[in-house]
């Protein structure tokens, strides 16, 4: 519970935090779905209290190992998210209320158990033991600073829309609308002073903006489109990085968005609608066929693949709660395996970005590594490659590589 929260807490709020909190951890249900479901279902709560409820459900969801250490057991219902809630409210240095919800709480005793638990980083830093193990094997002396700034919450960032407009009128347009934001850097990057929601603004449904971290929007400039080249985004997801291709393409050549899930695609169809991209054309990948046909035709092609996602915890904070070591190995498996088969799309003298929103050294150079030790990346040369810590530039981690087909 932040400084920045009221003091004064209301129980119809916590009711809506507690409840939500049981959905994440006992009906294993996805925390930013849960929290849209919480926030849809109380539509006259104001900003203030909305903020509330998502915040404290994020932190909680956050230190969730160390609130549970505290409380001596696994919370199994309502009452025990209750005072979950409660040594969270002791934890931020905010006055628990006499409730008769939090009236097995002891202020002073909770206070000497945190004292006690953060002096180890699995429970400071709320983690599992075999992820704990992990990032330090991967990261070395690294691994400290960077899982401190894992749990730091997230910015909201904001991606220029290139088709539309320019980065000094989209901020105008969002002053306009009561959101202030400061330019990161000298790409077409916003970032929000204060968070707010921006999906209500005149300026979204225009598409103006995409919401898309500092980090992430550095992928489609390293592969570094020209307008009338044919670009293939061969796992395009949602389409956040596919929209931003759009728009360094100007909507001149071709832009082919492919994924597994057709579901996605469709969801990309209604972004490019309201981002003005024209130049997408979206297959679904039925089968091994559909990547075969493009074969030696692509300028340039992004891969960013399917990863551990352990560079997004700050917005992902109840992943690290559901990932296991095994699906971490078989997604190894499953990376090196989109680099043999879909490389060849790309044509001679072309270029190809490998991307992951991964922090894991195994997940990102080893696989580079691996891949231009093979007979498939033997025809390819690594041009650059960049691994970005959250705590480099305070965004997401992230990893690029930059490789070229020879000629």
């Amino acid at each position: 519970m932040k400084n920045t929260t009221p003091q004064k807490l209301h129980p119809i709020l916590v009711r809506a935090v507690a409840q939500a909190l049981f959905a994440i951890f006992r009906e294993n249900r996805h925390a930013d779905k849960v929290i849209e479901y919480t926030l849809r279902h109380n539509p006259k709560a104001g900003s203030r209290d909305r903020a509330f409820i998502a915040e404290n459900t994020y932190e909680i969801v956050r230190y969730y190992r160390l609130y549970t250490a505290l409380l001596g057991r696994e919370p199994a219902d309502e009452a025990d998210f209750w005072a979950l809630i409660g040594i969270h409210v002791v934890a931020s240095g905010l006055y628990l209320p006499d409730w008769r919800e939090f009236s097995g709480l002891n202020p002073g005793t909770l206070k000497k158990g945190l004292e006690q638990a953060r002096q180890q980083r699995k429970l400071r830093e709320s983690i599992p033991d075999w992820l704990d193990a992990l990032g330090e094997r991967e990261l070395g002396g690294q691994w400290e600073e960077t899982l401190s700034w894992l749990n730091r919450p997230a910015q909201v960032v904001l991606r220029t829309n290139r088709l539309k407009t320019d980065r000094s009128a989209l901020q105008k347009a969002l002053h306009a609308e009561g959101i202030e934001t400061q330019a990161a850097g000298e790409s077409d990057a916003l970032v929000l002073v204060r968070r707010q929601n921006v999906f209500q603004t005149k300026a979204f449904k225009k598409g103006l903006f995409e919401v898309q971290d500092f980090s992430s929007q550095q992928v489609a400039p390293l592969l570094a489109p020209e307008p009338g080249m044919r670009v293939v985004d061969a796992c395009a997801g949602g389409g956040g990085k596919t929209l931003h291709l759009a728009a360094l393409l100007q909507n001149r050549g071709s832009l082919i968005a492919l994924d597994t899930l057709a579901w996605k695609l469709d969801a990309l169809r209604l972004r490019a609608r309201r981002a003005g991209a024209t130049n997408i054309e979206t297959r679904s990948i039925e089968n091994r066929k559909v990547i075969k046909r493009l074969y030696g035709s692509a300028d340039r092609l992004l891969l960013d693949v399917p990863c551990s996602g352990l560079g997004v915890l700050r917005r992902n904070p109840d992943s690290k709660w559901k990932l296991q070591a095994t699906f971490i190995d078989e997604l190894r498996t499953v990376q090196q395996d989109i680099l043999q088969s879909y490389s060849p799309i790309v044509k001679p003298g072309g270029r190809m970005v490998y991307a992951t929103c991964s922090i894991l050294p195994s997940e990102n150079n080893e696989q580079i590594k691996q891949f231009l030790n093979s007979e498939a990346g033997a025809s390819f040369s690594l041009l650059e490659e960049k691994r970005i810590l959250p705590q480099d530039e305070g965004f997401d981690g992230f990893y690029l590589a930059l490789l070229e087909r020879k000629g």
